[in-house]
C-alpha cells in the first residue's frame, strides 16, 4: 500500500516542489494551499504524514496542527518553515501542552526530500555524507 504524504503550504512553488521531488516514487502526494483545506482533506483521507508550513493567511500553522490534532492525535507532523524564530515561544507553548510535531528548515531541496521523506515513512537510517 503506498504512503499518503499532506503537504500544507500557502506556496505553490512549495506544494510543486514536493510533488516534483517525489513523483518517481510510491508516495501519494496531496496539497493543500490553507490550513481550512488541509483540515478538510485530513477529515476526508488517511494519511501517514503531513508536511505544514507555519506562516500562511488566515489560519496559521499553529492554529492549524491544534485542530488536526484534536482530529487525529497521531499523525506525523513536520512544520516546515523559514520562520520558525517568530514562532518560537507559541511552538513551545504547543510542545508543552502535549502537541507533537518535529520542524525542518526551509529551503528543501529535491534529495533532502526525498531523504527526509524516505527515512520518516519508511524507518531507514537516513545519511547523507558530506566532503570533509
Amino acid at each position: 500500500m503506498n504512503k499518503r504524504i499532506l503537504v500544507i503550504d500557502d506556496d505553490r512553488a512549495i506544494r510543486q516542489s514536493f510533488i516534483l521531488a517525489l513523483d518517481d516514487t510510491n508516495y501519494i502526494v496531496d496539497t493543500a494551499e490553507s490550513g481550512e483545506e488541509g483540515l478538510q482533506m485530513i477529515n476526508e483521507n488517511k494519511y501517514n504524514l503531513v508536511m505544514l508550513d507555519l506562516k500562511m493567511p488566515g489560519m496559521d500553522g499553529i492554529q492549524t496542527l491544534i485542530e488536526l490534532r484534536k482530529v487525529n492525535k497521531e499523525l506525523m507532523v513536520y512544520i516546515v518553515t523559514a520562520f520558525h524564530e517568530e514562532f518560537f515561544e507559541r511552538l513551545q507553548k504547543a510542545q508543552e501542552d502535549g502537541l507533537s510535531f518535529g520542524i525542518l528548515r526551509k529551503p528543501l531541496g529535491n534529495i533532502q526530500i526525498q531523504s527526509i521523506i524516505k527515512g520518516l515513512l519508511d524507518d531507514s537510517i537516513v545519511t547523507i555524507e558530506k566532503d570533509c
